[in-house]
């Protein structure tokens, strides 16, 4: 096994500790940063089809996007130059009325391991402060909006159309248990995931068309 796919075997099943140390390995072997981000993201993808089947849960998606970032952490002083991985800074929050985070923590997580900034906003999220968050940082390419909760779709809704009535070009992908892809696109979302590994997928795909 090459320690590009040991990588990405260790990473799934979430070994924190191990993960840095073959990052480095396959530095050295001779594979580029980009691949193992890559290697890394699609092992991610694997957790993340397995938390939608039902076949993992939070813990060890949690698990294993904290292995993932310790790798990110080696890669990351190598990829700070390398304008063709950053996509852009993505902009994250769970919107007024909603104080769920885990979800958005993974989301978070995954689209960082994709190759964004992160500016992650926190929850109980006001629409005016994603704006605010838009105007005060640097090439913002994506705002990622969560809602956990039924009674937060209206504030949801809030969010999408005052960032779009501020900056109606900015890309917004939305997502929590009780979004559906007909009501983001009815909010006027760019985007919907379902949980964090398509997320990221996701954003990438938004911001490239």
């Amino acid at each position: 096994m090459s320690k590009i796919e040991e990588v990405k075997a260790k990473v799934e099943i979430g070994k924190t500790k191990l993960v840095p140390a073959l990052v480095q390995e396959a530095l050295d072997e001779g594979s580029t940063p980009a691949m193992i981000l890559q290697a890394m993201v699609d092992s991610m993808g694997v957790v993340g089809d397995k938390f939608s089947k039902g076949e993992i849960f939070v813990p060890e998606m949690l698990i294993a996007a904290k292995a993932m970032a310790k790798g990110v952490d080696v890669l990351r002083p190598l990829l700070a130059g390398d304008s063709e991985t950053s996509l852009g800074t993505c902009i994250i929050g769970t919107v007024a009325g909603d104080l769920h985070d885990i979800g958005k923590n993974l989301v978070a997580m995954m689209i960082e391991s994709a190759g964004f900034t992160m500016v992650d906003l926190g929850v109980d999220v006001p629409a005016e402060k994603f704006v605010e968050a838009i105007k005060e940082n640097e090439r913002v390419t994506l705002v990622a909006c969560s809602g956990l909760l039924t009674t937060t779709m209206p504030a949801l809704k809030e969010a999408v159309q005052t960032i779009k009535a501020a900056y109606p070009d900015q890309k917004v992908i939305v997502g929590g248990a009780p979004v559906t892809p007909e009501y983001a696109a009815e909010i006027g979302a760019d985007g919907f995931a379902p949980d964090a590994g398509s997320a990221a997928v996701k954003a990438k795909e938004i911001i490239s068309v």
